[in-house]
């Protein structure tokens, strides 16, 4: 079944004969995302970054490996075009990469690595672990020039005190290429929410629709191991439109469970339906309809789920099993972004009363196309 928005941007966006609209039209959204991110967020820089880096053309998967031997590579200005530093006219992949070493007490923050704007695909690995992409590379050729990256870094990616390496995989199709311009670095969202139970690492997940999934005693043994949060694209499902689901088994001490508590499930792209011991918990969006039509009207990719769970939802000191229901339509699917886990809802409620409303102009023309 191919599921298609229902509006005009949807149709656009999945439409692969009007390449150049495509394109455009998903720059124009990825901006959006980055700078209401962006905006919200209380950003430190952890490391710097811009500097010299390793570079070679050419492509080769092996490239990604944190034990790759680059010492023979070239070295390169980032950010900077790569014509104008000794590759006129090149067009195609090259991969760069980046050695660096963080600190314990940095290394377990709300982290996220920017690597600027990219001309025109890239795919970003740190310590082998591949953490995002933007655009999509040749056949199914679709640009993402222009718009700044931002992935976010899980704690048990890094090495601390360590080496470290960041690659990243660009192809260019025409003009200037590579990593072109703006920060580069390792950056902390210093106003990031963290649950006091989390639940974020491996689960387990599926692709597909069957409601009798949600059941605590179904048997997902042979379901796939992947980390929570990371979008599904990253994890062996790229490319990847409809239906998955989500498990994971987990215990929570006793005087946890006895306060008033919310489950934080982070953001999730595009809808969710959330089944804690076989009984729904919460949801967000429509789910499509059966004639596979749906409707995103609502942001709902954007929205970081807390869901307030009923007294003896919970099992104290027992297995609790929560299944978790997503649906993506468009680009990148999956819970992607945390905190997940559980957080008293005091706290909750003192930390979103306390956020200020940073919607601007970029986040209002995303809203209008959206409509």
């Amino acid at each position: 079944m191919s599921y298609l928005r229902t509006n005009e941007l949807g149709v656009a966006m999945k439409t692969q004969t009007d390449r150049l609209g495509r394109a455009t039209i998903i720059g124009l959204l990825l901006l959006a995302c980055f700078a209401t991110a962006r905006a919200q967020a209380d950003w430190r820089r952890v490391l710097e970054l811009s500097g010299t880096w390793k570079f070679e053309l050419g492509d080769d998967p092996r490239r990604a490996e944190p034990g790759f031997d680059d010492r023979k590579w070239e070295l390169i200005d980032v950010p900077g075009r790569w014509e104008d530093q000794g590759y006129p006219g090149y067009d195609g992949y090259a991969w760069y990469r980046r050695h660096f070493t963080i600190q314990k007490d940095d290394a377990n923050k709300a982290l996220y690595v920017r690597i600027g704007a990219v001309d025109d695909v890239d795919e970003v690995y740190v310590n082998g672990h591949f953490v995002g992409f933007y655009g999509s590379f040749p056949p199914e050729y679709a640009t993402a020039y222009g718009v700044h990256r931002q992935y976010r870094v899980l704690a048990r990616y890094l090495n601390p005190g360590g080496d470290n390496v960041i690659a990243v995989r660009v192809y260019d199709d025409q003009l200037e290429g590579g990593i072109v311009r703006g920060d580069v670095g390792l950056y902390e969202d210093r106003n990031a929410l963290w649950a006091e139970y989390s639940i974020e690492g491996n689960w387990k997940f599926t692709t597909g629709d069957d409601m009798d999934w949600r059941e605590p005693g179904f048997d997902d043994h042979a379901w796939k191991s992947v980390i929570v949060p990371a979008c599904w694209e990253t994890q062996g499902f790229k490319g990847y439109e409809g239906f998955g689901w989500y498990r994971t088994t987990f215990r929570v001490p006793g005087d946890l469970a006895s306060e008033r508590l919310i489950l934080l499930l982070g953001k999730i792209d595009d809808f969710d339906e959330v089944y804690l011991n076989g009984e729904r918990v919460g949801r967000t969006g429509s789910m499509p309809r059966e004639s596979g039509e749906w409707r995103n009207d609502q942001r709902s990719y954007a929205q970081l789920r807390a869901y307030i769970l009923a007294p003896g939802v919970l099992r104290p000191d027992q297995d609790n099993v929560l299944a978790v229901r997503v649906f993506d339509g468009v680009m990148q699917g999956g819970i992607y972004d945390g905190p997940l886990g559980l957080i008293e809802r005091s706290r909750y409620m003192q930390w979103r009363n306390s956020r200020r409303d940073d919607r601007g102009a970029v986040e209002r023309f995303f809203d209008f196309f959206l409509k």
